[in-house]
Formats: C-alpha cells, sequence, structure tokens
C-alpha cells in the first residue's frame, strides 16, 4: 500500500540491516559495509548496480553506516523516480530501537494481527511445521511485546495498528500512517494490488548461487500472492473455522492476556 504512493518506493525485504549495524560497529569501514549488503541473500532483489552502489558510497564525507544505508535505500527509490523510502523487513520489529540510533529520521509503524491467524499461516507455509501451537503462540507473544517495550523509547516514531482494521478501513489507517511519516495521503495507496504483480515478479531465488540454500522465487512470490487483490476483511478472523479447539486453548494459555489487550475475542 505504501509502495502505491507516488512519492515513496518499499523495496524488497533487505535482512541486513541489524547485521551492518553489529559490521559496523565492529570496526567495518565503508566499502566492507557494501560488501555485506551486495554479498546478502536478498540482493538479487534489487536491481542494483554493485559498482554504482559502492561509487556512491565513495563519495559519501564519512563511511559511517547511516551513509551507507541512505546510499543504498536512495539508489531503490531513484530506480523507482521516487523522493522517499522505506523498508518492510518484519523481523526488524526487534530491532527498532537499534535501527532508530543510527537513523534518526525513521518511523516506525507496527502491525500486528491476531495471532491465532499467524500461527495458521506459519502453518501453511511450512514454519515451525511439526512444533505445537504454543510455540507459535510463544513467538507471537514475544515479539509483540518487545516491540511495545521498544516503543517507550520511541515516541512519535512509533505507530500501532491491527491488520484486521487495516483490510476494514484501508484508508483511515492509511490516513494515519501518512500523519506518522509526514507524507500527504494519496488515493492510489487503495489500488496498490494494480501493480503488485509486477513488484512480486522482482522476487527472485533466495542466493540463487546456493552457497546458503533459501527459498525460490516462485514459492516467495506464492506467499505474497494476496497482495495482488483487494483488501479482504474476510480473511481476518479465520481461526475461528480453521483453528481447532484444542490448539485455540493452547494458544491462548500462552497469549490470551495479550489477544484480549488488543481488543481479539479470547474464551471466558
Amino acid at each position: 500500500m505504501l509502495d502505491a504512493h507516488p512519492r515513496l518506493a518499499i523495496p524488497a525485504e533487505t535482512h541486513f540491516v541489524p547485521e551492518l549495524i553489529a559490521r559496523e560497529q565492529a570496526g567495518g569501514h565503508a566499502q566492507e559495509l557494501v560488501a555485506e549488503i551486495v554479498g546478502s541473500r536478498t540482493w538479487g532483489d534489487f536491481g542494483i548496480d554493485p559498482e554504482r552502489l559502492s561509487a556512491r558510497v565513495h563519495e559519501l564525507a564519512d563511511g559511517a553506516v547511516a551513509g551507507v544505508l541512505r546510499a543504498f535505500y536512495e539508489l531503490c527509490a531513484e530506480q523507482r523516480d521516487k523522493p522517499r523510502w522505506g523498508d518492510k523487513t518484519p523481523v526488524y520489529v526487534a530491532h527498532m530501537r537499534t535501527i532508530a540510533a543510527v537513523l534518526p529520521e525513521a518511523r516506525f509503524v507496527h502491525l500486528i494481527r491476531d495471532g491465532r491467524d499467524v500461527a495458521l499461516s506459519r502453518r501453511e507455509r511450512g514454519m515451525g511445521a511439526g512444533k505445537p501451537i504454543g510455540d507459535a503462540a510463544r513467538l507471537w507473544r514475544r515479539r509483540v511485546e518487545s516491540a511495545r517495550k521498544q516503543a517507550r523509547r520511541l515516541r512519535g516514531r512509533y505507530l500501532e495498528l491491527r491488520y484486521e482494521d487495516l483490510v476494514a478501513s484501508p484508508e483511515a489507517e492509511l490516513r494515519r500512517i501518512c500523519a506518522l511519516i509526514e507524507l500527504e495521503f494519496e488515493p492510489a495507496m487503495l489500488d496498490y494490488h494494480r501493480a503488485a504483480a509486477d513488484r512480486l515478479a522482482e522476487l527472485g531465488d533466495l542466493d540463487p548461487a546456493g552457497t546458503r540454500p533459501g527459498r525460490s522465487g516462485a514459492e516467495r512470490r506464492r506467499a505474497h500472492a494476496p497482495a495482488v487483490r483487494p483488501p479482504e476483511p474476510e480473511r481476518a478472523g479465520g481461526w475461528r473455522e480453521r483453528m481447532g479447539e484444542a490448539d485455540r486453548a493452547e494458544f491462548e494459555a500462552e497469549a490470551g492476556p495479550l489477544l484480549a489487550e488488543l481488543g481479539y475475542d479470547v474464551a471466558s
């Protein structure tokens, strides 16, 4: 949705930002940071010439990780003729304070989904296969609680919203996000699905050289298939029909209080 804004580019998931920050803290210089980006499993998704990134970083007044990151994201945005950029990597929810310290301009949008639907989605994608539902409940609870704890130190830079509200009232929720990131709301964001197929086509095999085997491009595109359709409010609360009573009880035993705090229905 945000990527459909005419002034904002959201590239594919990066997955290297926390490691890049740690590499600098361990003494890595600018071109080592570039090599870290270019050597990442996701590099092929961005369509950037490595030499172009290296040259852009070489022009920086200093080789701090903040400048390297900005150079990378600026190139991503320039490819789409846009002045603003962002990132949508889910695991960064655990690293918000680290990223905030390096990029003071950063704003964080935490999209929360009912953990029971999250657990079912993970199962369908083969994540945590064979493990009890309680493990998925603990993972969901810890990630949400960690983000909310970090948010206390990110006042004015953090917004929390629910997936269910976004798909039910996308314009209202997108206006909240636009206010946070100081960007005018654009109706084009509601038509995100019209260009989604072209964006998903950019996703190739992770680490095609095979040194660190990852998911195929086809598998990755299947996982994001709902993005090619308009919002589907009926996807919210699917656990009511698809989750057995035993699994529901186990999940709620681990995460019921947090579900209730977030406004989700739980067994009395």
